[in-house]
């Protein structure tokens, strides 16, 4: 097989490209749709006659196929907003720089309408393959956010979009360059997959043994008690119970602090299920009411998307009020932790939660009021130092797994560089086999 040989493209992102490909604007090759069809959120069906593609379902994928289950009825059809198999769509509006330029390939055959916020190209049939564009999207378009307009809501313009160069195979090349593309990242995204799989297991194997450690210890066959409290029906035989303010004090002491750097947290700073704080250091612009805490108390966010962010802390310091510090003084700060982090504990608190847009859970009428399992202090600090070893064996796990996952996706993202750039040659020799 003979080698490419290259030329300068003249095109920053392309760089060198194969001799025999040419460059084209985008402008000139395909056309182009600014979304605005009306349809939200809440006009989404499970069953209807056009795919509806909605900005906020789009951005979450990477290909429109029959998995995608989004619908709209006749009252929202335009002629003008029609998406067809083979046409791609970027995402032209968002909160981060990082999901600007998101595009996602059409792979049906029925009809959807595109959604606002977003913009549709429609590929000329007899000069460049959809799945082609879609894959030199992925390059091309992370280059957008130099267009970017906006300070909370990041956005760029159809005619910014018009003004990009891609490289140009001819057809037939350019479909072999898909298909390879296509049969290499399904088989990455496979592995990835598995990867993740293992996340989510070792994830929900954690959590099952804080769950039984805190209600039963780490003798699974022991005897048990029936409370006859229903979030509690039955613990460990052997152990006692109290209410949660009877165990901990809730730091109540308030602060007021402007334009400071100081041992501050705030929920984003709490890591989601790991116990783990983030970042500290935070620079307050604005007077606001803290709460102090101190080193061995145990945090705990009290809005319902953040009920599984807590820590305990190592320091002194202070936390925003939709954290709330506690003081253990009858239970082992660490087991209280696992306590706060089991499922139980968890899902009771979501079923207390009230409030419509950020829901929430109270202490004085709700917290602490919950019943606590208490064993003896000496085998709360077994359970402690039982679970602290599992954790500490996950971590390490759990940093394999998504370096490895981190690897693959830069693979992938070069792989894809590599052939709709011309540096991998690819032609329907090779197309078949499996990546390298």
């Amino acid at each position: 097989m003979e080698k490419y040989t290259y030329k300068e493209s003249g095109v920053e992102w392309l760089g060198n490209i194969p001799e025999h490909w040419k460059t084209k604007r985008l402008f000139n090759i395909c056309e182009f749709i600014r979304g605005n069809s009306s349809f939200e959120k809440n006009d989404l069906l499970s069953e209807g006659k056009y795919v509806a593609l909605q900005y906020g379902k789009t951005y979450k994928v990477e290909e429109v196929n029959e998995e995608f289950q989004y619908y709209v009825n006749e009252k929202f059809y335009k002629n003008s907003q029609i998406v067809n198999y083979g046409d791609v769509i970027f995402v032209s509006t968002s909160e981060t720089m990082e999901d600007l330029g998101h595009s996602v390939f059409y792979n049906r055959r029925d009809i959807g309408l595109i959604g606002g916020e977003q913009i549709l190209l429609k590929p000329n049939k007899n000069t460049l393959d959809g799945k082609y564009l879609f894959y030199a999207s992925k390059v091309f378009g992370n280059g957008l956010n130099k267009f970017a307009t906006g300070i909370k809501v990041f956005r760029f313009d159809v005619y910014d979009l018009k003004t990009i160069y891609i490289s140009l195979p001819k057809p037939k090349e350019q479909k072999a360059i898909a298909e390879y593309l296509d049969k290499a990242t399904a088989r990455i995204d496979r592995i990835i997959a598995v990867k993740q799989e293992q996340l989510v297991k070792m994830e929900e194997m954690r959590k099952s043994e804080v769950n039984q450690c805190t209600l039963f210890g780490m003798n699974k066959s022991c005897k048990t008690q029936d409370l006859n409290i229903e979030y509690l029906p039955k613990i460990n035989a052997e152990w006692k119970f109290d209410r949660f303010k009877d165990v901990a004090r809730l730091r109540t002491e308030k602060t007021g602090i402007k334009s400071e750097k100081e041992d501050y947290i705030e929920l984003e700073d709490l890591s989601q299920g790991s116990g783990e704080i983030l970042k500290l250091n935070n620079t307050l612009e604005v007077e606001s009411k803290v709460t102090k805490f101190f080193k061995g108390d145990v945090v705990f966010g009290k809005l319902r998307p953040y009920l599984e962010k807590y820590a305990i802390v190592d320091f002194d310091g202070k936390c925003t009020g939709e954290i709330l510090a506690f003081e253990p003084f009858k239970i082992e700060g660490k087991y209280l932790m696992y306590v706060i982090s089991s499922k139980w504990f968890i899902n009771l608190c979501n079923s207390m939660s009230y409030g419509a847009k950020m829901p929430r859970v109270n202490w004085n009428t709700q917290l602490s009021k919950i019943y606590i399992p208490l064993p003896s202090n000496e085998e709360q600090k077994n359970i402690i130092k039982h679970l602290d070893k599992i954790a500490d064996k996950d971590k390490a796990l759990v940093k394999t797994l998504n370096s490895q996952i981190e690897t693959l996706q830069a693979y992938r993202k070069s792989l894809i560089h590599e052939c709709v750039t011309g540096k991998k040659q690819v032609t329907s020799a090779i197309k078949n086999q499996a990546y390298a």
